[in-house]
């Protein structure tokens, strides 16, 4: 969505007003910047799960895993998602589908598949979920 600039552009010697539109968009003055490591804990009874940001068409979480941690099988029917992993190394299934993947490795997520993951090191893991639109749930 956009909104409508309408702008003089001039007046001529007979009184005529010549007026320009512009469609602008909607960008914010102040761009709040999060620092995804103040979201980085980890637990050793479960997995630590915090919201990074939660609007009407995006979501996205931080998890965290220590040693042999995993969260899931969790599914969306109606949400597409991607699975970013920023530190350490996870075991991730989607669907049928197994990958092990280390930091930096991303893997989409198709709405109506299901998402599992597990640290796959001794090491902790943080990974980043991104989805959209919002979970239903």
């Amino acid at each position: 969505m956009g909104l409508l600039g309408i702008f003089l552009t001039g007046v001529d010697r007979g009184g005529s007003v010549a007026i320009r539109c512009i469609r602008r968009h909607r960008y914010p003055d102040v761009v709040k910047t999060l620092d995804i490591r103040d979201l980085v804990h980890f637990s050793d009874d479960e997995p630590r799960r915090k919201t990074l940001i939660e609007g009407e068409r995006l979501w996205s979480e931080i998890v965290c895993l220590q040693q042999a941690q995993g969260h899931g099988p969790i599914r969306d029917d109606e949400s597409d998602g991607i699975l970013v992993v920023l530190a350490g190394e996870v075991a991730a299934q989607v669907g049928k589908g197994r990958a092990r993947m280390k930091q930096w490795e991303a893997v989409e997520v198709p709405a109506g598949l299901e998402l599992t993951i597990r640290n796959a090191s001794e090491e902790p893991a943080v990974v980043l979920v991104v989805v959209a639109p919002p979970p239903s749930e």
